[in-house]
């Protein structure tokens, strides 16, 4: 096993994020078989455009459009639903948009954003979350049976589908070089697996299983390079879903020291493009950054049940959601956290390099 990173650093201190926009517009909604109204907005996604947009999708069935240059929503953007919400995506080079929606059965489309054209991709059960490679030329989504992978220009069938082990998909991830998909699922109750799988043959490489009584968390996971991947999930315990791992993708052992500090589940990752900083939200009321070379713990900044989270792609801003409120909340991460890992502005040439390196652009969960 791995040993534990513990190096806090007097920059690990707790404070407040202090939003610099407040963006409104998602509803409040029911979900069957609840009573219970909620509220919070699961899925987030910056375009590539240096920060200056936002996209979001809710369970109040609505795909909404943000301008962070206005602080308001593009109302003639928005995309009203007859169904719910299972993921919003864009892609790396900003060509593409990418929705899953779905009731009884779902789609999965794909919008090219120069034109407008729309193609659907998937027609059938519905794809409950996604994943876009980073050089944007691929689409992973995952239904109930089965994984497939398409080619965003043509919209072919590549691969798939792939069989998991359980019954439903948690999250899944392509590894940058697209040949490696991770996988976490689970079936009710029992247990939650960990798997990889190699995209060429279509065939299972390695995979690992757990006991557990919350099969209900979706923990995130998304490859580093093409080898290495994170993930909240402890390949022995479920009770260890606080501590963020490296996995290598051949063997599933631990590499490295391992991101501690959180003390209760982690709901949510985000990696900069450049693998310079990592930011988790958890359910201890935190959001932390770290620097992922280091593993060291940055700054813990106090957040009342934040639920998504996301990097824009210069790094200097964090948006989240939480589960109380309809609500997203764009914060600047603080000039000293971003000098402790050499992290200048970006002039826009620079940015655009990055778009071409290591991370991926969106979690979807």
């Amino acid at each position: 096993m791995a040993s534990s990173s513990k190096q806090p650093g007097i920059a690990a201190k707790k404070s407040v994020l202090t939003p610099v926009m407040t963006l409104e517009g998602h509803q409040p909604y029911l979900v069957p078989g609840s009573e219970h109204e909620f509220k919070y907005i699961p899925y987030i996604s910056y375009f590539p455009d240096s920060g200056k947009q936002i996209i979001s999708g809710s369970y109040d069935k609505t795909i909404r459009r943000w301008d962070l240059r206005e602080g308001k929503e593009i109302e003639e953007a928005r995309e009203v639903c007859e169904d719910y919400i299972y993921g919003v995506g864009v892609s790396r080079d900003g060509q593409w948009v990418i929705t899953a929606v779905g009731g009884v059965t779902g789609v999965l489309k794909v919008c090219e954003v120069e034109t407008g054209i729309v193609r659907t991709f998937h027609d059938g059960l519905v794809i409950r979350c996604i994943d876009i490679s980073a050089d944007s030329m691929l689409l992973a989504g995952a239904s109930l049976d089965g994984i497939r992978i398409w080619s965003l220009d043509t919209g072919k069938l590549l691969a798939g589908p792939f069989r998991f082990s359980g019954k439903f998909v948690d999250a899944l991830g392509l590894s940058q070089d697209s040949r490696k998909l991770a996988v976490t699922s689970s079936d009710p109750e029992s247990k939650q697996y960990l798997e990889v799988w190699d995209v060429q043959s279509q065939k299972l490489a390695v995979t690992r299983e757990r006991s557990t009584t919350r099969s209900w968390l979706c923990l995130p996971v998304f490859f580093t390079t093409k080898d290495k991947f994170i993930t909240p999930w402890a390949v022995f315990t479920s009770d260890d879903d606080i501590t963020i791992h490296e996995y290598d993708a051949s063997t599933l052992e631990t590499v490295g020291d391992s991101f501690q500090g959180h003390t209760d589940i982690i709901r949510s990752l985000a990696l900069s493009f450049d693998c310079v900083l990592l930011a988790s939200a958890s359910d201890d009321n935190t959001i932390k950054l770290w620097s992922f070379e280091s593993h060291q713990l940055l700054a813990s900044f106090d957040v009342q049940s934040p639920y998504s989270l996301i990097l824009s792609p210069d790094s200097h801003q964090l948006a989240y959601t939480n589960l109380d409120e309809a609500r997203i909340y764009v914060c600047d991460i603080p000039p000293n956290i971003l000098a402790s890992i050499g992290l200048a502005r970006e002039t826009s040439a620079h940015l655009a390099k990055l778009l071409d390196v290591c991370g991926p652009g969106i979690l979807l969960i």
